[in-house]
């Protein structure tokens, strides 16, 4: 874990109720959840080793472990976080390798994995250049990673319009945007900001797709 002068992530750690909270409300996104870990499983239909990187509370590790053949590994920067991961895939009967670790220093071997997953997180990352460089050195040749985050350049009016989808409660729906607004917008990246980024590592192959609020890099070792 990276010492306190070389702290791992942007802005507030997600420790104690902190991280409660996230969970609480990221379960309300469990369809979402289910239908990429059906789409991420079609990428090694025969089966293989897949990392998570800071899956958070485990939700999308927890679904992607119960798909026959997938060998299901996470790394997240927060002590809570991993607590509540390892609490929810034991509740779902499966066992997936949940560790603490940083991003740009993962606990891992090079060439272990045949895919890697981030959602929602890598606008978070301290230092995003090395956790690309570990993101490319814990592949295997030929394998990929996919990062799902946030766009800078989405309307509020987008936010508001996805917040109001979640189904969220009034209270949380208010913190939910002022979080967009105040926190994760300002940190996200636009499509150029990471295709600046992806120029100082070496895949073979990057794609950048935009969607609703954010977009998804696709790369491959």
């Amino acid at each position: 874990m990276a010492a306190a002068t070389e702290k791992a992530y942007i802005g507030m750690g997600m420790e104690g109720a902190v991280a409660r909270w996230y969970e609480k409300t990221t379960r309300r996104d469990m369809e979402e959840f289910r239908r990429l870990a059906a789409r991420l499983s079609t990428m090694l239909p025969g089966g293989g080793d897949v990392l998570e990187v800071a899956p958070g509370p485990g939700f999308l590790a927890v679904e992607l472990a119960k798909v026959r053949g997938l060998r299901v590994s996470g790394v997240d920067v927060s002590r809570t976080m991993v607590e509540l991961a390892q609490k929810n895939a034991k509740e779902a009967g499966v066992r997936p390798d949940i560790r603490l670790g940083s991003a740009s220093k993962m606990p891992f071997a090079s060439e272990t994995f045949d895919l890697l997953v981030c959602r929602a997180a890598f606008k978070n990352f301290a230092q995003p250049a090395e956790a690309l460089k570990e993101m490319r050195r814990v592949l295997r040749p030929g394998g990929r990673a996919i990062i799902i985050d946030l766009r800078r350049d989405v309307s509020m009016e987008e936010i508001d319009r996805y917040v109001r989808g979640l189904g969220l409660g009034i209270f949380s729906r208010w913190t939910t945007s002022l979080t967009f607004r105040f926190m994760l917008l300002k940190r996200a990246y636009t499509v150029a900001g990471f295709r600046e980024l992806l120029k100082r590592v070496e895949f073979a192959s990057a794609e950048i797709v935009p969607n609703e609020i954010g977009m998804e890099i696709r790369l491959e070792r």
